[in-house]
């Protein structure tokens, strides 16, 4: 009997090992101190992807598979962080949120599974908690779930102003960090798989060019954020727009649509309850139209401005939470692909090399085999062994040796 133990004892000790899982260095709760991240009281310097999809695909547990396959793909090339949907709100199918404080429970224990499996392989998750766009309910969803009950709400950004909308985003924030999962019986707010979570994924306003809207909805939010969990770390889910408390980088860095959005960099990150910065780098939505040289130029200058101004201004950590480049980009080729990974991934090292605060990169997205109804023109599948795969398999050693692994 006891060499039966020892061979089930290996057995699991060998699949630990094949599949990356390291607990004793992934086990404990992010923190920061100062422009760092730590984990385990080391600095944390971590490569990542974005994969929306997690949730949905767990909801049926028929294709759970997909979020184990991913997952063990994703630790096999070195990736630690992944950033997914904490939400899916309205009359969709496979809806989180089916109506105000109404939850869908098959959907709930699929990303409860997503928990488990990202805790199981020792991978960090940041969670966006609404969607600033309608895709998957958004901002649009609350503003006619509150229209629906009587309220005066006539614009998409009453999201940010009115006091029922307001009170239902708190009420998801509290039913999310009280969820105790289902597979791990630990409730969301006292796992430490969860990095980080993230106000909302993109937030605009475009109603109040100002700022003033967003600022103060943003401060009122992470307060509540962090007096119903204490335990993760918060940051806004910011593109990375500059504002009026910025004009310099607001006239020289930001693509000029992006001034109308009523995003303020800077101001949206320079309070107490938000633990980092996050931005983005999507040259092929914002600017499509960019040759090569200019569009690589742009990826430098927005990279260096955030990173300076995280380092001196802000005094925290930042994470680049989407970048990468769409096949539908004009002019579009696997070589102008790797190269916009090897700008970036390069900046980021070479800030988290002398302690920066430029922690890592996310990009979008990653999707596993056989999943062509979420392809999209970013997808990436870590199979594929492409030349862009073998480029983030090396940033992630590259940080790994700087960081606490």
């Amino acid at each position: 009997m006891k060499y039966l133990c020892f061979i089930v004892f290996l057995v699991i000790v060998i699949a630990q090992s094949y599949l990356g899982v390291e607990a004793a260095s992934s086990n404990g709760f992010v923190s920061r101190n100062g422009v760092q991240f730590i984990l385990n009281g080391k600095p944390f310097y971590a490569n990542g992807f974005n994969a929306y999809w997690l949730a949905y695909e767990a909801t049926d547990p028929a294709t759970r598979f997909k979020i184990t396959n991913v997952f063990q793909n994703a630790t096999s090339h070195g990736l630690t962080i992944a950033r997914t949907w904490g939400f899916r709100d309205g009359a969709l199918y496979r809806a989180l949120q089916t109506a105000p404080g109404s939850y869908d429970e098959q959907t709930f224990q699929g990303l409860d599974f997503v928990i488990a499996e990202a805790k199981r392989v020792g991978i960090k998750l940041i969670i966006p908690l609404v969607n600033n766009w309608d895709d998957y309910g958004g901002k649009k969803q609350y503003v006619d779930w509150a229209r629906s009950k009587g309220e005066k709400v006539s614009s998409i950004d009453d999201f940010y102003r009115n006091p029922l909308v307001k009170q239902f985003y708190k009420n998801h924030v509290k039913t999310m960090v009280n969820r105790v999962n289902t597979f791990t019986k630990v409730a969301y707010k006292d796992e430490p798989a969860i990095m980080a979570w993230q106000l909302m994924n993109e937030p605009r306003c475009g109603s109040d060019r100002s700022g003033k809207t967003l600022m103060a909805w943003i401060n009122e939010m992470a307060l509540y954020v962090k007096s119903v969990d204490p335990n993760h770390l918060l940051s806004t889910g910011h593109e990375g727009f500059y504002g009026d408390s910025s004009p310099q980088r607001k006239n020289t860095l930001n693509p000029v649509s992006a001034n109308r959005v009523g995003a303020d960099f800077i101001a949206n990150h320079n309070i107490d309850a938000i633990d980092f910065a996050s931005m983005h780098c999507g040259t092929d939505l914002w600017l499509p139209k960019l040759n090569q040289n200019s569009r690589l130029d742009f990826i430098r200058k927005w990279l260096a401005g955030h990173i300076e101004d995280a380092q001196s201004i802000l005094k925290k950590p930042l994470i680049l939470a989407e970048f990468g480049l769409g096949t539908d980009t004009p002019g579009y080729t696997l070589a102008n692909r790797d190269t916009v990974f090897t700008t970036t991934y390069d900046i980021i090292y070479a800030s988290a090399q002398k302690g920066g605060p430029a922690a890592g990169a996310l990009f979008w997205e990653l999707i596993s085999d056989g999943m062509s109804n979420f392809a999209g023109p970013s997808s990436i599948i870590l199979s594929d062994k492409s030349s862009t795969v073998n480029i983030i398999s090396e940033q992630s050693r590259k940080l790994g040796l700087i960081g606490g692994k």
